[in-house]
């Protein structure tokens, strides 16, 4: 097979990759199933689709469509060719704003298309917790529908027309058409030709539709995906006396990609939404109480209608990145319930927002009713998306597993149905996870369980069964809105009836004979409780490592974190900065997902004594610029920078560290060698002969300038200025980290100015440099040293009235982040990294204090382009130096939306890295450099930051210290 899929490559425009590495990341989804694929294909046009349908018809495999990989029901899964139309099938082809419809490829993302319509004052509805990364595709293969579904309904709704590629390979376009219309497609002579007359003979005899209507769910549930969607055919002038003309492309949404291969689509689209919003957060002391508080609530024309519970709430005050989104939580509510409300006029809004009140007020069921408005309710919705992802950071083997999460019913029996449901879990000694779409009656039921354990995958089966059977009594949906796939196929039948479901089959035997279409999902399923990510009962490896990942209970556990919910696949227009990489080059290979996929499985599966000891991981990890934005993007809080460093320390003590490698790590002694004598380094550094061998020999991009180390070193400055402030404020310690030391001098020279003339005292000890380079690097064993010595010095002296201040981010909030999991007594390191602060975090409880004020500084005018270092923002936020440099009367501060800089310490530095590094830097950063005027100054904390802004744009940033110092009135 590896030679005919070699051959397969070389005929395709896209990319094949069969190699192990990319079938272990592409082995599972965001689902709790693991398959090796055969191979993963980045299809490039629609010829390279033929080409994969053809081979899958003719070598008897099949294909696996694939768009981000977010399906919880394990859709993406399998052993055929997974096509992932992510990279390639990404353009949104034209806007019909008369008509109200746009027309995309498959891999275009949700939030992008809406970026795109707003110029249009249109928008696509539905919208999911994924939209930031989910693709139509992929919503279209499920019929998704997410928060808005009560007002705009699903996607199966905003489909009009879909071009697909079917099972031999042919086109079709499958839209509207009138019965005259249909039946001049049955007379074709063609596969879309037998599709028509197949689905006819199927359809018409009355006793089958009759079957469909008595054992499908019920009509006016509109979140249901049983199935194919048979029963949205039988209502139409074809086979009934409905007025409504057929649409075989309803019967295509929701069929996950197992009838046809959609590579492009129509879309309905609707008026932007009223601006004006309110939302009343409904505080409940039970779970009940806030379900019987949603059939009076639904009364009120809402927006939204989302629940969420105190297992999602408690979750999201461990994440850094969302606690503080928890602004309008009252006291400790089981349930809150997220009343959303819209108008154009204020008047009417407000009008409305009082009768929802007095309604809920009425009931007496809630015990709170915050109010929020338009930005903050966003801040609330983040939350409520976050759940899905921070259930996944439960720390251990036991897990909120999907099984039974996608169930919907009719609104009016949503209570009832959910206290039988309630009951069943006590049964179980479940304290299920409750997590909803409640106006539209689904809720996100998920029982928590070790699926490791033996015990615990029967209880997945049991569990599942016996909820189907609830399900079925209220005439409900197993499948709501997040598909069948693998975990609920096996069930349809039971759901559906036998004849019904045998029809299902005709369906997917009209469509696709060979079963070259993803099999395995809605009909002919294996069982639910085959192919899981773990084998029960098997003993785990453990795995012996230097840095200390006991908060998730080892590294193979914290790379197990990763529940596949593919947040890191978000493009840089949605923010954030995770991950900078896979914004670069678009390979699943480049996300944090897949680097988690890749630790999983190596670390599991290896027969080595050094499970580390890979290049397959060295491959996946050879990107990864330890930004640390999934240590707080990530909503499981995958921490692959520190995983990165372990692995590099661990696969160099097998196969050694390049000179290049040595010389990066032990980059502060050189510096240190060079500062004896600057103005000689210097001039061999701006030397292009000198500098352009040192480049050769070090694999340095000859793009790149050399940095220059300072004239006086910080050191030698403060020995000479020594001084004592009479009456200070305050006692401060200064961490002169390597960088500043010998290379940014007049920031450390900058600092001391500035809390000097502020009345701080400022004392800076020996010690040695914070280890970063080290870390950086994979030599773990010098960092460790190195860590331990500063907690040793400055454990002594640092405590809440003489704190620790840094100026080079990655140095100071090392302290804080790494030296946790490198320290020999971690007590010691906790309370100090307590009192270890940027100067800017300081600065602004300064402020806050009444110690600093505007008075101090300038009043001359200027504006200020802010970019934050990546550790900054995801260890302390950039928030402060927004602030600090805020200060003066007159100072302009904007913050640029902008993620990694791509410069990453060496990351940027190495030849081979180049590239990728300018890419990153191109996506926001550069751009917003080159947008600023000459007047308006640029400020970035990080010395790497500065670096690649002058090497990117040619422009000088400064660090804000700097700024404010030559703000000083004094």
């Amino acid at each position: 097979m590896k030679n005919k899929l070699k051959e397969l490559s070389s005929r395709l425009e896209g990319e094949l990759y069969f190699d192990s590495l990319w079938r272990s990341i592409f082995a599972t989804d965001a689902s709790v199933y693991r398959n090796l694929p055969l191979a993963a294909a980045y299809p490039k046009s629609n010829e390279d689709l033929k080409e994969l349908i053809n081979f899958a018809a003719t070598n008897n495999t099949s294909l696996i469509p694939r768009t981000a990989g977010t399906s919880l029901a394990g859709q993406c899964v399998g052993e055929g060719i997974v096509t992932d139309v992510s990279k390639y099938f990404t353009r949104i082809l034209e806007v019909d704003e008369k008509a109200r419809t746009v027309r995309v490829q498959p891999g275009v993302i949700r939030d992008d298309l809406n970026r795109h319509l707003k110029q249009y004052g249109l928008f696509f509805g539905p919208n999911t917790s994924t939209s930031n990364r989910c693709m139509i595709g992929g919503m279209v293969g499920n019929n998704s529908s997410g928060t808005t579904s009560i007002k705009y309904g699903v996607t199966r709704d905003k489909v009009v027309e879909l071009k697909v590629l079917l099972s031999d390979g042919s086109e079709a376009v499958f839209s509207e058409v009138s019965s005259e219309e249909f039946r001049s497609k049955m007379e074709l002579d063609s596969m879309e030709g037998e599709i028509y007359r197949k689905l006819y003979e199927e359809l018409k005899p009355e006793e089958v539709r009759q079957e469909i209507e008595k054992g499908f769910p019920k009509p006016e549930i509109h979140r249901r995906n049983t199935g194919y969607a048979v029963d949205s055919l039988i209502d139409t002038e074809i086979f009934s006396e409905s007025n409504k003309k057929i649409n075989i492309a309803d019967l295509l949404c929701g069929s996950e990609g197992t009838l046809a291969f959609t590579t492009e689509i129509t879309l309905q689209l609707d008026p932007l939404p009223a601006e004006n919003a309110v939302m009343i957060a409904a505080h409940f002391d039970s779970v009940e109480k806030c379900l019987q508080a949603v059939v009076p609530a639904m009364q009120h024309s809402l927006f939204t209608c989302e629940m969420m519970d105190k297992v999602i709430l408690d979750c999201t005050k461990n994440s850094i990145k969302y606690r503080e989104n928890r602004f309008f939580i009252e006291g400790d509510p089981a349930a809150i319930l997220m009343l959303e409300l819209r108008a154009d006029d204020e008047t009417e809004l407000l009008d409305r927002t009082a009768e929802l009140i007095k309604t809920l007020t009425d009931s007496g069921l809630a015990y709170a009713l915050p109010v929020l408005r338009n930005d903050t309710i966003d801040l609330a919705l983040e939350l409520r998306k976050a759940g899905l992802g921070l259930l996944g950071n439960i720390v251990g083997d036991k897990k909120a597993v999907a099984c039974i999460e996608d169930t919907a019913v009719a609104v009016e029996d949503l209570a009832e149905y959910i206290n039988e449901f309630s009951a069943l879990m006590k049964e179980y000694g479940q304290d299920a996870v409750y997590y909803a779409h409640a106006g539209a009656g689904e809720l996100h039921l998920r029982p928590i369980l070790n699926l490791k354990k033996e015990e615990d995958v029967v209880l997945f089966r049991k569990i599942t069964q016996d909820v189907a059977a609830l399900v079925k009594k209220y005439g409900g949906s197993m499948s709501g809105e997040h598909g069948d796939g693998r975990v609920r196929a096996e069930f349809i039948e039971f759901m559906i009836g036998a004849e019904n479901y045998q029809l299902l089959k005709r369906v997917k035997n009209i469509f696709d004979p060979n079963h070259i279409f993803n099999p395995g999902k809605i009909i002919d399923a294996p069982p639910m409780d085959e192919d899981l990510r773990y084998e029960p009962g098997r003993k785990e490896p453990e795995i012996s490592t230097l840095m200390d990942f006991s908060d998730s209970l080892g590294i193979l556990r914290g790379a197990e974190n990763c529940n596949g919910s593919g947040d890191c696949r978000k493009p840089a227009e949605a923010g954030g900065t995770m991950c900078p990489s896979y914004r670069a080059t678009r390979n699943e290979k480049d996300t944090t997902r897949a680097r988690a996929n890749a630790l999983r499985e190596f670390l599991t599966h290896s027969e080595k004594v050094n499970r580390f000891d890979h290049r397959e991981l060295k491959e996946v990890l050879e990107l990864c610029i330890s930004c640390k934005g999934c240590k707080s993007e990530c909503p499981s809080n995958v921490d692959m920078a520190a995983y990165k460093a372990e692995f590099q320390y661990q696969y160099q003590k097998e196969n050694g560290s390049s000179l290049r490698s040595k010389a990066f790590a032990y980059n502060t002694r050189m510096n240190k060698l060079a500062s004896y004598f600057p103005h000689i380094s210097n001039g061999v550094f701006k030397s292009n002969l000198s500098s352009g061998l040192i480049k050769k020999m070090l694999q340095i991009a000859p793009e790149r300038q050399m940095p220059l180390v300072a004239t006086e070193t910080v050191s030698s400055y403060y020995k000479k200025n020594r001084t004592k402030q009479t009456n200070p404020v305050k006692k401060v310690y200064l961490f002169n980290d390597e960088f500043t030391n010998y290379l940014d001098a007049e920031v450390g020279k900058a600092a001391l100015k500035l809390l000097r003339a502020l009345n701080y005292e400022v004392e800076i000890v020996a010690h040695p440099e914070s280890g970063r380079s080290f870390i950086s690097k994979g030599f773990l064993e010098q960092a460790k040293e190195v860590a331990n010595k500063n907690i040793e010095i400055f454990g002594k002296i640092i405590s809440e009235d003489t704190p620790l201040l840094g100026l080079e981010p990655s140095a100071i909030l090392s302290f804080r982040d790494e030296y946790l999991r490198l320290a020999n007594d971690r007590p010691a390191a906790e309370k100090l990294s307590k009192n270890v602060f940027l100067l800017e975090e300081f600065f602004k409880k300064e402020i806050l204090a009444g110690n600093i004020s505007a008075s101090a500084f300038t009043s001359e005018k200027k504006k200020i382009k802010l970019h934050g270092h990546c550790h900054q923002k995801a260890l302390s936020g950039v928030e402060s130096t927004f602030v600090m440099l805020n200060l003066p009367q007159n100072y302009e501060v904007t913050i640029i939306p902008s993620g990694c800089c791509g410069m990453a310490g060496s990351f940027g530095y190495e030849k081979e890295h180049y590239e990728v590094s300018m890419q990153i830097g191109e996506q926001t950063l550069f751009p917003a450099v080159r947008k600023a005027s000459a007047d308006i100054l640029i400020a970035a904390p990080g010395t790497s930051c500065r670096h690649q802004i002058m090497d990117g744009t040619g422009r000088k940033a400064l660090h804000p210290v700097v700024i404010m110092a030559q703000a000083l009135k004094i």
